[in-house]
Parts: C-alpha cells; structure tokens; sequence
C-alpha cells in the first residue's frame, strides 16, 4: 500500500496517486486525513500530543512545511489571510533582508549542456553544488517567494517558498541561454517551460507529453555551455557578466566603435519589407 499524509485538498496527493497509478496501480492508497474527522491542525495537534507522537509544530507556530533538495514550501497559521506579512519564524533556511550581510558577494557558476558543474571554479556534482548554493543564497535572502496560488483541486492558496539555490541557478541558466540561443528558441524554450512546469507541477511526471518535452529539451541543451557571473545582495540575485565558447553575440556587429562592421545600409531594405504590414494598416484605417 502507498500511506501518505495530505489532506483532501492539498496537491501533493495527486502527485503522489498519480505516480502510483501510473508505477504500480494494484497499490491501495491509505490517505488517513482524508478520511479522518480532524477540523484543524490544532486537533491533530492535541491528537498527537495525546498519543506522543513528536511533530514539530505548535499551535503558535502551526505551519505547514514541506522541504526537499529544490526548496521549502510553508502555510497555514498567520498565511492563510493573504494579507499578512509573512512572520520572520515561518522562514527556516534565508535570512531576513535586515539580516542580510551589507556587502555583496560575487559568484560564478559554469555550465556544460546546461546543467551546473562547477561553483567559482570548482568542479562540483549537482547535489553538492544545489546545497551550497542553498546555503550562500540563504545567507543573502535570495529565494524567497510569497505568492497566491491555483491548486489542482480548484482553490486558491496563499504560500510561501524558500528556494535559494533555485533562484540563483534559474537566473543565471536563463541569461545564459540567452547568449547562447536564437531569439525563435528562446522564445519558444519559454512557452516549453511554461508547460513543462504545468504538468510537473500537475503530478505527470510520467505522461508521454513530459517524455516528448524531456527529448526537446535535451536538444536545446547542446550549446549551452559556459559561465554566468553573479552579485547576490540583500534579496537581489543580479547577472554581472556570461560568456560562452557558443555565444552568438558578435561584438563586432553589436559595437558603436569604430570596429563596427554592421551594413547600416541594409537597414532601409530590411525596413520596407518588415515594416509593409504596418503600413498596410495604416492605410486601411484611413479608408
């Protein structure tokens, strides 16, 4: 059987049944707070204090907080009115912006094919580069998120995330690409992404879709390789400097020195064409 331990609105469960369904679908599936008469984590608070089972809320501090290797995600308790602050005792791995040191601290981060290898010079496997970067933006308060949310089952939800290394790593991946990348893939790299997140996100990890997005993706991958420089300070996670053996940027074409080599002729051309379908409009509105 697969026991777990969401609540009948909650996502988790649907990434959970899912997965079993499509692994293993003679699995039963225990979901006990579905089933169970509990109106509120303050009882299933007094439920586990009754039987001493250790948990580590309170009913001051009743938040509900999912963590792994990506990120935190946190609610209940003082979030659920989604206006207010966020309480500095929800946060558990980032500083405060008060907290924050009151200098900036530079890093770099290389990639091969698009995945991280190497943290300011130092080759480092992925595991271990996600924890320090978890660790180097926490202390800067990069990552933190508050948001309102549309759960799968229909509601919406006020929740907080802490993701450092997430942040850092999605910023400097995406300015990379960006140097690397034509604009029509880049362009369309985002809607992929978009959906990509979607069905992650929508517990179909293992759907043909996500298989097919999965052999784009890798595609795409190829040229981006190189290093993407960065200034973390006080919440601010700022690209300051990319470069790559397959960058298309052409310093030579993009100049305003005398080292430019661009055909600004070409310009008038290039703008009779392109621009025809405004003039078009244009005249037609003044019929």
């Amino acid at each position: 059987a697969l026991a777990h331990g969401c609540t009948g609105k909650g996502n988790d469960q649907v990434r959970f049944e899912l997965t079993t369904r499509y692994l293993a679908p003679s699995l039963k599936v225990i979901a006990p707070v579905r089933e169970w008469e509990f109106k509120s984590r303050e009882e299933e608070i007094d439920y586990a204090k009754k039987y001493k089972i250790p948990v580590p809320v309170t009913k001051s501090r009743p938040y509900s907080i999912d963590w792994n290797l990506w990120g935190i995600s946190i609610e209940c308790g003082k979030l659920e009115d989604p206006w207010n602050e966020p309480p500095e005792d929800a946060y558990q791995i980032t500083n405060s912006l008060e907290k924050a040191p009151s200098k900036p601290e530079y890093i770099t981060i290389g990639f091969e094919k698009g995945s991280p290898v190497s943290l300011n010079g130092k080759k480092m496997d992925t595991l271990k580069l996600i924890e320090k970067l978890t660790e180097i933006g926490g202390r800067h308060s990069i990552g933190r998120i508050d948001m309102v949310e549309d759960r799968l089952v229909g509601i919406k939800s006020r929740e907080i995330y802490e993701a450092p290394a997430a942040t850092i790593l999605h910023t400097a991946h995406n300015e990379l690409e960006k140097l690397v990348f034509s604009r029509d893939l880049f362009e369309f790299k985002k809607l992929v992404s978009q959906r990509y997140s979607q069905l992650v996100y929508f517990g179909q990890w293992f759907s043909h879709i996500k298989e097919c997005l999965d052999a784009f993706v890798e595609k795409s991958q190829r040229f981006v390789t190189g290093e993407v420089k960065l200034k973390l300070y006080k919440g601010n996670c700022i690209v300051t400097g990319r470069k790559s053996p397959y960058s298309l940027y052409s310093e030579i074409l993009a100049t305003y020195t005398e080292k430019d080599i661009f055909d600004h002729t070409a310009a008038k051309g290039f703008l009779e064409i392109f621009g025809l379908p405004s003039k078009l409009e244009g005249m037609r509105e003044k019929k």
